[in-house]
């Protein structure tokens, strides 16, 4: 009798090692495929970015070289920069201009963004991600040899839109890493992201600048290598999507057409502040939820509408006050750039899934010294101890709202909340530098920067909303 009872127990026990080796087996596959697919949604980005931001120091030589054509497209859109710049005082210096224009065409660029994200991010739950990700790296690819033979401001121009309407990549590629199990895979793949732009917004704008000048040597247009470069990584992010990433929306859990709900839910901007989109499907979240959603989109845009206006009038300021250089303006932004990868880094990505919302706060506390030191700077050191905290902010709040906003929403409303969210931040960018730049030369810089350094209480104000709510 002893025996059979100790036989039995010992079934017992190998069946339940049995079990949890399982169990185990299964968390290690999991943990394995999610950082397969974080390490490939960071290369695919990188690869992205490195195309997209080889233009940005360019901006101002292309600009340049359409007006010294005389081009009739050219000519009206100057006239609109007159107009704007005379309206809200802003001298008539060749460098004010550049800015000026170029805050033109990135506004341009955002609004697209903000009508496409949505579409973007509705379509991939429904379709998967990796067939639109094909899709607009397609469309990216396309935009980059419009600009490779351009020969007029107006092929230009078509570059951007096609660009603006394709670069769904981010938002797609923050889906995918919504779509990962594990809370902890999540947060690590939001701040890979992170660091992504970092690289790519310190590497690719250096790249730009380097080939431009090869092409000169050559007797090409300058801006012809840098373009078919862009189209080079474009070409290889395609490749790479194609051969590596694999969908990470699997069948039984993809949006029916009837669930992709109503189109003006994702082109009405009081619905896509309400993620309106959500509540129209057979099975939208809790009303708390909702809140707190709607909550996070609030101080996502609050956040990015003040902190796109110091990205935009830091021109300004460093031209005005210190005479930087286009070279000195550079170093400025590898020394922001360095500062976001580290933290990003080293940081970022160690932050405990429930401490987000504090991480957030923090950082926004931070901006609001950060802005005052740049915005009241009198010599280089101190606007470096301004820039490197702002630097800091940046590295955190962004990846963090996203690894927060991406908890909301079931499996297959993924690609439509960060699509959302996506737009609400293409809508700040795209109004944030014309209010920021209006109000600093109506009313000086250091009205300009103490202002925006009091305006994030709201975003903090929301952000102690969105905490209360989790915890009722």
């Amino acid at each position: 009798m002893r025996k059979r009872e100790s036989t039995l127990e010992s079934g017992t026990e190998e069946r339940q090692y049995s079990g949890m080796s399982a169990v185990n087996k299964s968390a290690e596959d999991g943990s394995t495929f999610s950082s397969k697919v974080i390490n490939i949604v960071f290369i695919t980005l990188l690869l992205d970015l490195l195309g997209f931001t080889l233009i940005l120091p360019l901006l101002p030589s292309i600009l340049d070289h359409y007006a010294q054509t005389g081009d009739g497209v050219y000519q009206s859109l100057q006239s609109v920069v007159d107009w704007f710049r005379e309206a809200v005082g802003i001298p008539m210096e060749k460098k004010y201009n550049s800015v000026l224009f170029g805050g033109l065409i990135g506004s341009l660029f955002s609004l697209l963004q903000f009508l496409s994200s949505p579409v973007t991010g509705a379509l991939s739950d429904h379709y998967g991600r990796r067939p639109l990700l094909i899709l607009t790296t397609l469309g990216l690819m396309s935009s980059y040899a419009v600009w490779a033979v351009s020969q007029s401001f107006s092929m230009f121009l078509l570059f951007r839109v096609i660009g603006g309407i394709c670069k769904g990549n981010v938002s797609l590629c923050t889906a995918v890493m919504a779509d990962l199990p594990c809370p902890k895979a999540r947060n690590r793949g939001m701040a890979m992201i992170g660091i992504a732009f970092s690289l790519g917004f310190t590497v690719g704008p250096l790249m730009g600048a380097y080939f431009a000048l090869s092409s000169r040597t050559t007797g090409n247009v300058f801006y012809q290598t840098p373009a078919l470069l862009a189209l080079a990584f474009s070409a290889a992010d395609l490749l790479f999507i194609w051969v590596m990433l694999p969908e990470t929306l699997t069948k039984d859990v993809k949006a029916s057409s009837s669930e992709l709900g109503d189109s003006r839910d994702l082109l009405n901007p009081i619905s896509l502040f309400h993620f309106s989109a959500l509540t129209r499907t057979k099975d939208p979240p809790p009303k708390e939820r909702m809140q707190k959603l709607r909550a996070l989109g609030l101080v996502y845009f609050c956040y990015l509408f003040l902190f796109s206006g110091l990205e935009f009038t830091l021109s300004f300021l460093t031209h005005q006050r210190f005479h930087f250089t286009s070279m000195q303006q550079g170093k400025m932004f590898f020394f922001i750039g360095v500062i976001m990868a580290s933290i990003q880094g080293g940081y970022a990505r160690r932050i405990k899934p429930g401490q987000h919302i504090r991480a957030v706060q923090v950082a926004i506390i931070l901006l609001i010294p950060a802005f005052i030191l740049i915005g009241l700077s009198w010599n280089i050191t101190m606007l470096y101890v301004g820039l490197a905290l702002y630097s800091f902010a940046a590295a955190i709040v962004v990846p963090c709202l996203s690894t927060l906003v991406s908890d909301h929403g079931s499996a297959n409303q993924k690609g439509t909340v960060m699509g959302i969210l996506r737009s609400l931040g293409a809508l700040a960018r795209a109004l944030g530098p014309v209010v920021s730049s209006s109000v600093y030369w109506i009313a000086g810089p250091q009205i300009c920067f103490l202002l925006t350094s009091a305006s994030f209480i709201i975003p903090l104000a929301l952000l102690r909303t969105a905490r209360r709510l989790k915890e009722e």
